[in-house]
């Protein structure tokens, strides 16, 4: 028994996603979630700002007390995983286990690959499915526009989602993906509409729930499972503002909220 919680970090709303999928896995586990949303987007961030924002989250993670911790962010497991890997607790990603459950499908078909700009111009997904042996075609779109309109509290069945989709999805459903990978935390938010316009006859990746089912791996597997199933939430950004869009995306009232100031997380 090890009541000690795990932590989540994101550079904003996107690791909620991966935060309901890994309460669905484990219920009883306590939570202690970060939100970067005093520094988002970190899609457009260097590699030198990422590394500061990552060691930051994992060190306020760390002091408070988490026994794991998932990266919910795309950006960070492509581009700053080193410093996930060099973490004192262990740092789970989002880009391991969605290359490994793209490799155990039986396709051969187009993959779509959406993630940030910073994540799709390191290539790191393409490099990671290519040295897992994987030789579909591959077909990588940036979509910035996304992070932006999740940020700012837009549902996912509104005209400005749906159009961003519509702009940014038109040549992978060109392509007659048979995958689509969403490569960014913040795009299971958004999965309803990105499903509508694909197609039933693509599968979808969510690195979100790829990384909340490696959390929750390791948790069961280490014999570190136990808690109460609470959860705490911490953002550098409005604590008001993250608890009305947080309480939107998971459909219920996530109750207090601390704003923790940028400083104060380095």
């Amino acid at each position: 028994m090890d009541n000690r919680p795990v932590g989540i970090f994101d550079s904003g709303f996107g690791g909620l996603s991966a935060l309901a999928e890994f309460r669905k896995l484990m219920p009883d586990e306590d939570i202690v979630f970060f939100g970067d949303n005093g520094r988002v987007p970190y899609g457009s961030k260097s590699r030198a700002e990422l590394m500061d924002c990552a060691r930051n989250n994992i060190g306020f993670l760390t002091r408070h007390g988490a026994k794991a911790i998932l990266a919910a962010c795309g950006t960070c497991s492509l581009v700053v995983g080193d410093v996930l890997s060099a973490s004192a607790v262990k740092c789970c990603d989002v880009l391991s286990p969605s290359v490994e459950l793209i490799r155990s499908l039986d396709e051969d078909g187009p993959l779509g690959i959406i993630a940030t700009q910073a994540s799709i111009d390191s290539r790191g997904y393409e490099k990671a499915l290519r040295k897992a042996g994987i030789k579909r075609e591959i077909i990588s779109v940036p979509c910035p526009d996304f992070v932006t309109l999740i940020e700012a509290g837009i549902p996912y069945s509104d005209s400005r989602i749906k159009d961003a989709v519509a702009k940014y999805l038109a040549p992978i459903r060109s392509a007659r993906a048979t995958t689509l990978l969403l490569g960014c935390t913040h795009y299971g938010i958004i999965e309803p509409s990105l499903r509508e316009y694909i197609g039933g006859g693509t599968e979808i990746v969510s690195a979100s729930a790829c990384g909340a089912k490696s959390l929750a791996k390791h948790i069961s597997t280490g014999g570190m499972t136990g808690g109460s199933g609470k959860a705490e939430f911490y953002t550098s950004g409005d604590a008001e503002m993250f608890r009305e869009t947080a309480s939107m995306i998971l459909g219920y009232d996530i109750g207090e909220v601390i704003s923790i100031p940028k400083w104060e997380n380095e």
